[in-house]
């Protein structure tokens, strides 16, 4: 039996549902295990690979022809299944992160060391395989930060960027806009993770697919003032650009509109501050306290 074929059986033996044992998941098993047609079980490994490193193997080991586009399929199809299973685990960076990899867990890639001689890994795999998911499913919740939104409790996934607008709820909106509710955040995983489309509605904010929100937008109502708000620690602070993009989507809107560009810290605020347009604020999470205000005769304020 090949071993394409032996991974298929395996993974029948498994459970996993016919959609999970077709050519595009045996294949990216084999990729993860670096196992190529004449390497022996015994030396399949679990290094950290990117889906691109994936379509790589496949292409260049087994004689397919997967297009870069189809990593999409790799991690709907495969992976993220075979995540919930424990058979493979993420290294819980941000999912746009470049650094994101995926990795067989341990427990399966010693199955596929011993899998023409012994049953034991296969056996104490299949007994403990519940309690496998639960511990994978455990640690990649702990490695989530927790947020508590309007109230309610939220996790944003882990990275530079989540940690900032985590800032932003928690210490900027407490600071400079108190009592106000969240009514737009996304998660570099889930893209809405809170979003009031109701209310924003009724401001007067029309949303389009073709719109790219704020990271943050906040409603204080005791002085209907809407804060407009950009987490930076890469790319997209309120330049000129930006402003004129936000200011289209709201031009309905008749509450006060104030626009800032939230930073961790004062360096990354120097590398952008030639781009940062006039009439906006500026906050560092390291100086939460205070608030750079760029020119004009108010402070704080809707413009």
């Amino acid at each position: 039996m090949d071993k394409i074929e032996k991974i298929r059986e395996l993974l029948e033996s498994l459970g996993l549902p016919k959609k999970q044992q077709t050519d595009i998941c045996v294949l990216t098993i084999l990729s993860m295990a670096n196992l190529r047609k004449t390497t022996k079980w015994k030396d399949a490994s679990n290094e950290w690979m990117r889906i691109h490193d994936i379509i790589q193997f496949v292409n260049n080991y087994y004689n397919v022809g997967y297009a870069e586009n189809s990593r999409e399929t790799f991690r709907k199809q495969a992976l993220h299944h075979f995540r919930t299973a424990a058979i493979v685990e993420d290294n819980a960076k941000a999912t746009n992160s470049p650094n994101y990899r995926w990795r067989l867990t341990a427990e399966f890639v010693e199955i596929l060391r011993q899998i023409n001689v012994s049953d034991g890994p296969l056996n104490r795999f299949k007994e403990k395989h519940q309690s496998l998911v639960e511990i994978y499913a455990s640690k990649k919740k702990m490695e989530k930060m927790p947020v508590r939104i309007n109230g309610v409790d939220f996790s944003f996934s882990k990275g530079k960027h989540n940690q900032l607008q985590k800032a932003i709820i928690e210490e900027f909106a407490p600071r400079f806009a108190p009592g106000s509710e969240c009514l737009y955040v996304g998660d570099t995983i889930r893209k809405n993770l809170m979003m009031k489309e109701d209310i924003l509605n009724e401001l007067g904010f029309k949303i389009t697919l073709h719109d790219k929100m704020p990271d943050v937008v906040l409603y204080r109502s005791d002085r209907d003032w809407l804060y407009f708000i950009e987490a930076v620690t890469s790319v997209g602070p309120m330049d000129p650009k930006r402003i004129r993009e936000i200011t289209e989507m709201a031009k309905e809107v008749k509450a006060g509109k104030i626009f800032v560009t939230a930073f961790l810290d004062f360096n990354t605020y120097k590398k952008f501050s030639s781009e940062l347009a006039w009439e906006t604020e500026v906050w560092l999470a390291e100086l939460p306290d205070h608030m750079i205000h760029l020119n004009g005769d108010k402070f704080l304020g809707p413009r």
